[in-house]
């Protein structure tokens, strides 16, 4: 691979979040994975030490920060401060899943705002720039004080989807706020777009989902950016069959799948659900029935091909 002026060979390096993700990245990129030692005292402090030279070149660490989000978290700032100490000229965390994503805000008193603290932290390790992808809002990348590129997995899931030539889609947005994205899918494949209006009961002990949109007889394909105890798409599956679907489906690009979530999606009305592997699915996940996994190593890897070369990035966006 050239060399760009003013920074050296492409080192790509992985914690312990996700190896299978890193090595199949270093595939597309022809490249051989970095070597390191990565391990815990009996403690739990995490060990780290580099086995090559890597003075002069342009290091990216890939490491989703997924549960255990902490220590990996910890990982990440460890390994970035001993590349830092090791003259690296550049170092790139690639963070396919960015943990704390949803408190981004502050939606009660007297919480903190995470996603900016994880930023500040991230941007005060010596990182010099982060990519990542589907944010849970775009406005995170203004918490950092370092370059940000934000990929989107739009086009690995829509061309999944559109392969599967479905008569009659509609893509369901899950809530109001997803309706944007859920129209931008249904624009790129052609199909009518629906969004569930979830309300509480004049009492409050109950929450109602609502269709807004024909879905009587059609193929719906619930969409969303994350999905982690699944209740938000197995209700609205249910709500979807209800109303007449011939056929559900759901698709997210962050497969969190925590705590009940794999008894839900078997109960639901749901026939697959189809996610990407910016989280690794294992044990359980992995050989659910239900899920699909789609991989966005090639799109991280033209993503770091164009960070290396200094060309750009932004034909990847969409």
């Amino acid at each position: 691979m050239d060399r760009p002026a003013g920074y050296g060979e492409l080192k790509l390096f992985s914690g312990s979040a996700h190896p299978d993700l890193a090595r199949e990245i270093a595939h597309h990129l022809s490249l051989p994975m970095g070597q390191c030692r990565l391990r815990r005292f009996p403690d739990t402090e995490v060990s780290f030490q580099i086995d090559e030279n890597i003075r002069g070149t342009d290091v990216f660490i890939v490491q989703p920060t997924c549960a255990p989000v902490d220590e990996h978290i910890m990982e990440l700032l460890i390994m970035i401060d001993a590349f830092r100490r090791s003259s690296a000229a550049r170092i790139t965390a690639v963070i396919p899943y960015y943990g704390y994503a949803r408190q981004d805000r502050k939606d009660k008193p007297r919480v903190p705002i995470s996603a900016k603290l994880v930023a500040n932290i991230l941007s005060a390790s010596g990182v010099d720039r982060v990519l990542t992808m589907d944010l849970h809002k775009a406005q995170i990348q203004g918490f950092f004080d370092i370059p940000v590129d934000h990929l989107f997995a739009a086009p690995v899931i829509i061309d999944f989807l559109a392969r599967q030539n479905f008569p009659n889609l509609t893509i369901v947005a899950p809530d109001a706020g997803g309706a944007e994205r859920a129209r931008a899918y249904a624009k790129r494949l052609g199909g009518e777009l629906a969004v569930i209006d979830k309300r509480r009961t004049d009492d409050g002990t109950a929450e109602v989902m609502n269709v807004v949109g024909d879905v009587a007889g059609r193929t719906c394909i619930i969409q969303d950016d994350i999905i982690d105890t699944a209740g938000t798409i197995t209700k609205a599956a249910t709500a979807l069959t209800e109303n007449g679907a011939a056929r559900v489906f759901a698709c997210a690009v962050h497969g969190v799948l925590s705590g009940p979530a794999l008894d839900r999606i078997e109960k639901a009305p749901l026939e697959k659900l189809i996610v990407t592997n910016t989280i690794p699915l294992n044990g359980d996940r992995a050989r659910h029935s239900k899920i699909v996994s789609l991989s966005v190593a090639k799109l991280l890897s033209q993503a770091i091909r164009s960070i290396h070369e200094e060309s750009s990035v932004s034909s990847l966006f969409v």
